[in-house]
């Protein structure tokens, strides 16, 4: 699990949240009592900025290890970032839905290669002017 682990944090450390949300998922499904697995879902959201998402699956990893460090600093930091907003930190009471799974994206087409036509450079206006003769 450790070396999972340590994919995940690499990958979010990267930014490839969507790999590191995949592999923190992967090892709180089979450890359901890993805080670690929980913070690391916890700091996707935060990097895709659910803040009441991140807030409450601190608050799960602290429900889960009571003295994780990491969880107590998120949950105070958030709850006092809401209040200063004036939003009420969410009570716990509420699930975090799992996301659903990622979509492959698809990349838009690639726009066509600029053509001599459209604004030719030198060469294409060299070889423009010889067809014309």
């Amino acid at each position: 699990m450790i070396e999972v682990l340590l994919e995940a944090e690499r990958d979010l450390s990267f930014g490839l949240l969507d790999q590191a949300e995949r592999l923190y998922r992967q090892v709180a499904t089979n450890d359901p009592k890993s805080s670690i697995a929980v913070m690391g879902l916890a700091r996707v959201a935060l990097e895709r900025g659910d803040e009441r998402e991140a807030y409450l699956l601190a608050r799960r990893a602290l429900a889960i290890d009571a003295d994780n460090p990491a969880a107590q600093h998120m949950v105070s930091r958030l709850a006092e970032v809401m209040a200063t907003r004036g939003e009420v930190p969410p009570s716990g009471e509420e699930t975090v839905a799992p996301p659903a799974p990622p979509v492959a994206e698809v990349a838009p087409p690639a726009p066509p290669p600029p053509t001599a036509a459209k604004r030719p450079g030198v060469i294409g206006r060299l070889l423009g002017r010889r067809r014309r003769r």
